[in-house]
């Protein structure tokens, strides 16, 4: 249960850090483009390569705090940095072929998959 509310608690302040980023980003340099989005992406991954590697090197950091940060904190600002790390743990492992397939299914995949979301919701709604 400790590890339930550890990643829920984590969650909430990424999905609160996310929002109040890239609205600082967006006042910052505009909406043009979704800068905000891309540089909390971008964050998100360097910050989880450095708590992956300071966790390999400290067995004493628990499994509540880890859960907390990567899943929690982190999952909560951006799922991108859970796929950044699962390319570069394929490419680590030697694996081109699943990397580049990975990267891109998953990115053809989901704007595929965003467009077919929203033209069936507009299918039933209107």
């Amino acid at each position: 249960m400790k590890l339930v509310l550890a990643i829920a608690a984590g969650g909430a302040l990424g999905a609160l850090g996310r929002h109040f980023a890239v609205h600082y980003v967006s006042a910052l340099v505009g909406t043009g483009m979704p800068y905000g989005i891309m540089a909390v992406n971008i964050v998100g991954s360097f910050v989880l390569g450095m708590l992956i590697d300071l966790f390999a090197a400290s067995a004493s950091v628990g499994e509540e705090l880890r859960a907390f940060l990567v899943v929690g904190v982190l999952g909560g600002f951006t799922t991108f940095s859970a796929f950044s790390l699962d390319v570069v743990l394929l490419l680590q492992r030697g694996d081109m072929f699943k990397a580049g397939l990975y990267v891109l299914g998953s990115v053809v995949c989901s704007v595929l998959a965003l467009f077919a979301g929203m033209a069936l919701t507009r299918m039933i709604v209107t």
